[in-house]
């Protein structure tokens, strides 16, 4: 019989757990997300190629069309328009990414670290966020040069994109319940789809309001994103102010779209809580 020793040096030493406060492990999570991004770089094809794409095609496709904006020209009107509707699309980033982790196991494999499940979720929403604001650099860098221009102050502009970012945020629990809700990314891919592209379009983001039939113009200009697209415009100089006749949140579109994005934060952050965690236990 042979007994074999083991020398101290020999033996396998567990690595200390250092506590770490939820911040930290948000941080953890937001690099984790980035580094997937960076070794698959065609995953920022939706931020990178689409908005120049897609700037392009209604630039000078749509725009040849329309004429009467009431701004400067259809450039200038039509880039506001696809960063609010890009920034909207934080939630399909969102919602992809919680169900592809759930779907592949991800998330039980979180589970058994000593880190809190909330930070999953903030981490996944700050990386959403950052995804998206390249797509609002690409565009911004498009529409410069093909002739958007921002002619107001510097403070009125960074307000701009901070209202952008707001609302991304508040879209963020909207896809966190979407994503853990839906079982598969294929059924979030096509709910995504039939829901933000109508709401998008069905607003002041690419046409003006006025030719459409009354029920629906009136339904386009109390869409929120109206009113973010609106805030967006004026503290950018891209289009008048509302005038008298028009409804209050166009005529307040800085308030409207800071009501806006709470509002749907109140609503959709404890549903979408609620469901991650019934969809994480279960």
């Amino acid at each position: 019989m042979t007994t074999t020793a083991f020398t101290g040096s020999a033996i396998s030493q567990r690595p200390e757990i250092h506590q770490t406060t939820i911040w930290q492990q948000s941080w953890i999570m937001v690099k984790r997300n980035m580094i997937h991004t960076r070794r698959m770089p065609e995953m920022l094809s939706d931020v990178t190629i689409q908005p120049i794409m897609f700037v392009l095609l209604f630039a000078y496709v749509f725009g040849a069309s329309i004429t009467n904006t009431g701004g400067p020209s259809y450039k200038e009107f039509l880039l506001p328009g696809i960063m609010g509707q890009t920034i909207v699309f934080t939630a399909f980033i969102v919602s992809t990414g919680i169900t592809a982790d759930l779907e592949k196991g991800i998330i039980d494999r979180f589970r058994s670290l000593p880190i809190r499940r909330s930070a999953v979720i903030i981490g996944r929403s700050i990386a959403s966020l950052l995804h998206s604001s390249i797509g609002i650099v690409v565009m911004a860098i498009t529409g410069l040069a093909i002739g958007w221009r921002i002619r107001n102050g510097f403070v009125d502009a960074v307000l701009a994109f901070a209202l952008l970012l707001l609302f991304g945020f508040a879209m963020i629990w909207f896809g966190i319940l979407v994503g853990s809700w839906l079982k598969t990314v294929e059924a979030v891919n096509g709910f995504m789809f039939t829901t933000l592209f109508p709401i998008t379009f069905l607003s002041n983001a690419f046409v003006p309001t006025d030719p459409m039939p009354t029920w629906l113009q009136t339904i386009a200009e109390w869409n929120p994103i109206s009113s973010l697209v609106q805030a967006l415009r004026v503290l950018w100089g891209n289009g008048p102010a509302a005038g008298p006749g028009e409804p209050w949140p166009l005529q307040n579109p800085e308030l409207a779209t800071l009501i806006w994005s709470v509002a749907l934060t109140i609503v959709f952050a404890p549903f979408a809580l609620r469901a991650y965690n019934k969809r994480t236990i279960d």
